[in-house]
């Protein structure tokens, strides 16, 4: 029957292997040694609790055990020491604190919170980092192979954090990511033509009426098409971003370098008219904070919705904007710098480039998106001709 305190039964065979009954009444099996003399402590590994194990099956478990033992292995220890491993959530929480906040920049830290939040730590998060295998990553990579570009970033934010585990924190051996075959990628270049172009300023003025999407997005959007900025930059802005003349806004942590980006006409009139609330653009509802990505997103799929344009994202509007300029015979110099491909010497934070030559590409590409949001295409454009059939004439 129970007792106030745990019951003891040995068995008289396998010196050292015992049954415990305890208040409750529950029977576990265990195995109990000493690893030196008799001075030394007695160490007790559970087995397991009887009726999931079978007495022949838990005798079985004790002798591994004892064996270890006498060979000064110690299981006990052993198995304490496993439970004090970190987990795979507690390095991401290290590597986000440690890494993350002091390495990237603040709109690649919010891509990396998210991914560990919805992709990493429910699948993995539980698990002790020196338990897990290449085989169970591979596993976790492969269950994501609907979206393989996050996939891919999962895994390599995975990696950087095992990478760090297991060099400068010294807490594994090796990296399980190390090598692991990372999903094929599609990349897409898709550019709007001006009939797409209006088809999305029509679809946006249909949410804007009906009240689905909000004013910051409606024109967060319009700016992105007429300036061909990322999607960070553009959520990013500040109001003190704006340069005096208003027709020029700088980003001191673009991802191509710290740039400053000139307005053509409609840009600039389209930030003239926005009312200044708080320190953003573009805030989110309520709060002072920019407009997260993830309601960027939301809105952006009412509008494609509505105007009836599929798999088009709100990138494909970068590329517009610099095809449309290369279009309009913009050499790649004016287009590289028009689109801040490439990072640019800088004299200070917020000293401004001479941009007359990309303003007037500005011009250029935001007249004709313009018109085109609004439902008034500009001419058919007719595309330059090739180095190669220039020769041939």
């Amino acid at each position: 029957m129970p007792g106030k305190a745990d019951q003891f039964l040995w068995d008289t065979e396998l010196h050292g292997f015992g049954i415990k009954m305890t208040p409750k009444g529950k029977l576990i099996y265990l195995a109990q040694y000493r690893i030196g003399g008799k001075k030394s402590p007695t160490r007790r590994v559970t087995l397991g609790e009887h009726g999931k194990l079978t007495p022949a099956e838990a005798r079985i478990e004790a002798r591994k055990v004892l064996s270890k033992a006498a060979l000064k292995e110690d299981v006990a220890e052993t198995r304490a020491a496993l439970r004090r491993q970190c987990t795979v959530g507690e390095l991401a929480d290290r590597y986000l604190a440690e890494y993350v906040a002091l390495r990237n920049k603040p709109s690649t830290q919010i891509e990396i919170r998210r991914i560990v939040k919805l992709r990493i730590k429910p699948k993995l998060g539980k698990l002790k980092i020196q338990g897990l295998t290449r085989t169970r990553v591979n596993e976790w990579h492969r269950g994501m192979e609907e979206t393989p570009y996050e996939a891919n970033r999962a895994l390599a934010y995975l990696s950087k954090m095992m990478s760090l585990a297991a060099g400068d924190w010294d807490l594994i051996p090796a990296n399980p990511c190390q090598g692991l075959q990372r999903f094929t990628e599609k990349k897409r270049e898709r550019f709007l033509t001006e009939g797409d172009l209006a088809s999305l300023g029509e679809g946006l003025k249909v949410c804007e009426k009906a009240g689905t999407v909000t004013g910051a997005f409606a024109a967060a959007l319009r700016l992105l098409a007429l300036t061909g900025c990322r999607l960070s930059e553009v959520l990013t802005l500040r109001w003190e971003d704006i340069g005096a003349s208003g027709d020029t806004f700088h980003l001191a942590d673009a991802k191509a370098g710290a740039r400053s980006v000139p307005l053509g006409a409609a840009a600039a009139k389209l930030i003239k008219l926005l009312p200044r609330k708080g320190d953003f653009i573009f805030p989110a509802v309520g709060v002072h904070r920019p407009m997260t990505r993830h309601a960027f997103h939301h809105f952006w799929a009412r509008v494609r919705e509505a105007s009836g344009l599929k798999n088009v994202r709100p990138h494909d509007l970068r590329h517009t904007a610099g095809t449309y300029a290369a279009q309009a015979g913009f050499n790649a110099f004016s287009v590289r710098d028009f689109l801040g491909h490439k990072s640019l010497a800088m004299s200070g934070r917020y000293v401004e480039r001479a941009a007359d030559p990309m303003r007037a590409t500005a011009n250029s590409v935001g007249s004709r998106i313009a018109n085109a949001l609004d439902g008034s295409p500009s001419a058919d454009v007719v595309p330059l001709a090739t180095a190669k059939q220039r020769r041939r004439k």
